[in-house]
């Protein structure tokens, strides 16, 4: 069976963009067609400035919506990354394969060192080195595919790399995985600035819908959504790209088609009206859940120690592969 691994940072809470863009997916057809593993990523949270204690919190945070949007743990494994040591370990073998060319190259170093230039802080090794530690992830489970938005295909492209050129010099080792980018993912954007994608850790919180938000929260954040000039209600990402926001979002919650739906509105406020209810009913199962799991702490806490341990058993034998291949002695 086809083996997928994908991740997600609990870098802050989790957006109507996660779960209409990825975990939506992973829930509905992810876990059903292969053997898949979704892990809370809270090690790459520590490459930027970040308090300890928000951190636990959103790990639990995260993987609790993640159970409530739907991952059944009978299904697929979920897990916290550093709960399984051979993320860290596998992590080290690829810094001595990859080039400090490679990684400065990387996009997300660009924009996030200069970022933390900007605020006046330091740029963390750890920064340098963060798609390193996501191949790590990958290729520690013999992953075939990895499910990633267009932001992250770059990352994926090093793993490939870093893959074969580890198979090439010390045997073959690795998987050599794939991107796959899902055609059924919504790109949802703020909704205060529709050129910029709704984001968990630097987003406008007037422009972002969080999966726990009140109802009326929701209500109010889209009905206050930037639009565009004009009167007329068309589908057209590069002259009226708030509006086509709405309708992207309208038609994911709905199954409808973004184009079609626009030929049903007369006016900006009807469709802000019905994208509102319709996010609204959508999270509303989802908030329940949550809610449940919140009141039974144990039963994630269960949850997380039997995926790691299930995380562990496929990770441990390709590890130690690596590690015999690159020439490292046995423990006796």
């Amino acid at each position: 069976m086809t083996r997928i691994f994908s991740g997600i940072q609990p870098t802050g809470h989790l957006t109507l963009g996660n779960y209409l863009g990825a975990v939506r997916r992973w829930v509905e057809v992810d876990q059903h067609r292969a053997e898949a593993l979704f892990s809370v990523v809270d090690l790459h949270a520590l490459t930027v400035e970040h308090d300890p204690g928000r951190v636990r919190r959103l790990s639990r945070q995260t993987a609790s919506l993640l159970l409530a949007a739907g991952l059944d743990p009978q299904r697929c494994v979920l897990f916290v990354q550093s709960h399984v040591d051979e993320h860290a370990r596998l992590s080290y073998l690829l810094e001595c394969t990859a080039s400090d060319g490679e990684l400065r190259r990387m996009i997300q170093y660009k924009e996030k060192g200069a970022l933390a230039r900007a605020a006046g802080q330091s740029v963390r090794v750890s920064l340098l080195t963060y798609p390193v530690l996501m191949a790590a992830d990958i290729l520690a489970y013999g992953t075939d595919e990895v499910p990633v938005g267009d932001d992250q295909a770059q990352h994926v492209e090093l793993t490939r790399d870093l893959a074969v050129r580890f198979n090439q010099r010390y045997g073959h080792t690795f998987t050599v995985p794939k991107a796959v980018l899902p055609q059924v993912a919504a790109r949802v954007r703020d909704l205060q600035d529709p050129m910029s994608k709704m984001g968990k850790s630097r987003g406008n919180a007037a422009g972002t819908v969080y999966l726990l938000d009140e109802p009326e929260a929701v209500r109010r954040k889209v009905m206050r959504a930037v639009t565009d000039g004009g009167q007329d209600v068309a589908y057209d990402r590069d002259a009226k790209p708030g509006l086509a926001n709405l309708l992207d979002v309208l038609a994911a919650c709905t199954g409808g088609d973004p184009e079609a739906l626009a030929g049903a509105y007369t006016s900006y406020g009807a469709l802000k009206k019905d994208t509102a209810e319709a996010v609204v009913e959508i999270l509303r199962p989802l908030r329940e859940r949550h809610a449940e799991l919140v009141a039974d702490p144990g039963y994630v806490e269960g949850v997380l120690r039997e995926g790691a341990e299930r995380a562990r058993a496929i990770a441990r034998p390709v590890v130690d592969r690596a590690y015999r291949a690159i020439g490292l002695l046995p423990a006796g």
